[in-house]
């Protein structure tokens, strides 16, 4: 009984195992060899070189998604007086004291 379908053995053929290709001709070969009828996910594996034990070599990042990640944010400020007006100000959702706690 085979392990993979035609497809996936036909794409399989064109990868060499053991190669390291360039980010462009990485790009491409993904896209030649992509067997499925919907956008799959793809994984990136890198060798940075850099040692994150050390702060100043730490590597983060964010990524914005095309379509968000489906989370709507609300942001709530225990505030009175001028710290109350700030927070409105920079867009809070819900500002209030004691008021917001009972």
């Amino acid at each position: 009984m085979p392990k993979h379908g035609k497809k996936y053995n036909e794409a399989a053929k064109l990868v060499e195992p053991g190669t390291i290709y360039n980010p462009a001709e990485a790009l491409a070969l993904a896209k030649q060899t992509d067997y499925t009828k919907f956008d799959a996910t793809v994984e990136l594996h890198l060798r940075t070189g850099l040692d994150p034990r050390h702060a100043d070599q730490q590597v983060r990042g964010v990524v914005l998604l095309p379509k968000g990640t489906g989370k709507v944010v609300r942001i709530l400020v225990f505030a009175e007086g001028e710290g109350d007006r700030l927070a409105r100000e920079a867009g809070a959702d819900y500002v209030g004291s004691d008021d917001l706690v009972e």
